[in-house]
């Protein structure tokens, strides 16, 4: 594998190869491939994976996976989904996880390159033992595994402390009856009557495969499946479909969960509207703090779901998927509506605090602030560009930003100064002007005070 690799050594993209072998499974390794800056190579990740994976598809017998690490340290690879399948019974577990990956490889066009985490290769010898044929003969259970373990690997008997030294006694066969499976069946053990009995009358031995490791999820056995996702086939509609398929593979008593990015995915798809939501209400209390008018801040406010819509447009435009960066570009671009929102809800404030219409106040704040609205505008929306346009290491996720900004706040400009006045002109009504409450309240303060109140202050001071 090694040799398919080495052009890329050659050719300046890939820095170095270095194997691990053994460390999880015997016939499993890893090759770790690292890449050069991003100076010294034309070509992109996925572009040489790509060069990669058609390198390694034609090796016989040999099931490949290319993948890297993602960019928020989770575990798993960035470019493939962990998934786990949970039960009861390691083989009900292999013999689903092996029907549900010859189902993905058929049914599901974006996936493929199946790897099941669990070989039962690793051979073992199990010894059944027959207790009630054990209890005639009068050999106990205990001795019989004492003298198994002797035998084979060794007897702990007890620690022997010799100057601050603990030294492990071990009980051992000096004549190493043991060399195969079947040499287990020449041992002979003590019944308590002293007699000695044959193991094979005792026990039958099977040889088996087991899995060098078993894994537990939500405490419950597991098995994990790995897969390859193409480019250009989103993380989360390769969860949805794989959770339809399992829908309709998987037994009843077989469950399916999501594990590295694919889990972190799930997490913030039910956070994420948490996220919004506190967002939302932060910038409606300082709002509703400044304008000193819960009605004003609502107008601003309503024009933000117009960004947030123009800003997931111009995502489906750009072939952005929704991720985590753009979600952070969201939460930026409500801030921006809401400022943007700010220069006319406020300005059409002190008109008419200053005895303008509430007609008069909207048509002359659109007007007046159409220079600065604009103007904050279009530094924002050109500010965007670079993130757009920029390349580089990391330059996927500033552009999922870049596209939030320059899309939405660029569309959402219309929005704003059309329909914020118009807003402003209908709800605004069911406010009073500042000015028109200050002055109702100073003519309250200003009223002498009542002949009921003077009689009794006086009827005190008797």
């Amino acid at each position: 594998m090694q040799d398919l690799l080495q052009p890329l050594v050659d050719s300046g993209e890939v820095t170095r190869l270095f194997t691990i072998a053994g460390r999880w499974d015997p016939n499993r390794i890893l090759i770790v491939a690292p890449l050069a800056p991003w100076s010294e190579r034309e070509r992109g990740e996925s572009a040489i994976a790509a060069d990669i994976r058609a390198a390694l598809a034609d090796l016989p017998g040999v099931n490949t996976r290319v993948g890297s690490p993602n960019s928020l340290g989770l575990r798993g690879v960035g470019s493939g989904l962990e998934v786990s399948l949970l039960g009861n019974d390691y083989d009900t577990l292999y013999a689903s996880a092996q029907t549900f990956s010859r189902a993905i490889e058929e049914d599901v066009d974006g996936l493929g390159s199946a790897r099941i985490d669990y070989s039962p290769t690793q051979p073992q010898v199990r010894v059944d033992i027959d207790r009630q044929r054990a209890e005639s003969l009068d050999v106990p259970i205990d001795g019989l595994a004492q003298t198994l373990e002797a035998m084979i690997s060794g007897l702990e008997i007890v620690d022997l402390n010799i100057d601050d030294r603990a030294i492990p006694l071990r009980l051992e066969s000096s004549s190493r009856q043991v060399n195969r499976p079947a040499d287990l069946a020449n041992l002979r053990i003590q019944s308590d009557e002293g007699a000695m009995v044959p193991l094979s009358t005792l026990v039958s031995l099977r040889e088996e495969g087991v899995a060098a490791e078993l894994d537990r999820e939500a405490q419950r056995r597991a098995i994990s499946i790995d897969l390859a996702v193409e480019d250009g086939y989103p993380l989360q509609a390769a969860v949805a479909d794989l959770r339809a398929l399992a829908d309709e593979t998987l037994p009843a008593d077989v469950g399916l969960i999501t594990r590295g990015e694919a889990e972190a995915l799930e997490e913030t798809r039910q956070e994420v509207f948490v996220t919004y939501a506190l967002a939302l209400l932060i910038v409606l209390l300082v709002l509703a703090a400044q304008f000193e008018s819960v009605m004003s801040a609502v107008v601003v406010m309503l024009t933000i779901p117009f960004g947030l819509a123009a800003a997931v447009f111009a995502l489906a435009l750009s072939g952005t998927s929704i991720n985590i960066y753009s979600q952070i570009g969201l939460i930026l671009l409500i801030g921006l509506m809401a400022k943007n929102g700010i220069l006319l809800v406020e300005f059409a404030n002190q008109l008419r605090d200053s005895g303008r219409s509430l007609r008069d106040a909207a048509l002359e704040s659109a007007r007046v602030r159409l220079r600065p609205v604009s103007m904050t505008i279009i530094a924002t929306v050109f500010g965007g560009l670079p993130l757009i346009l920029g390349s580089g290491a990391g330059a996927e996720s500033r552009a999922a930003i870049g596209w939030v900004v320059f899309g939405g706040l660029g569309m959402a400009a219309v929005f704003t100064l059309y329909f914020t006045p118009a807003l402003y002109l209908l709800l605004a009504r069911f406010a009073r002007p500042r000015a028109a409450a200050q002055a109702a309240l100073d003519r309250e303060l200003d009223q002498p005070v009542s002949d009921s109140t003077s009689t009794i202050d006086g009827s005190a001071n008797r």
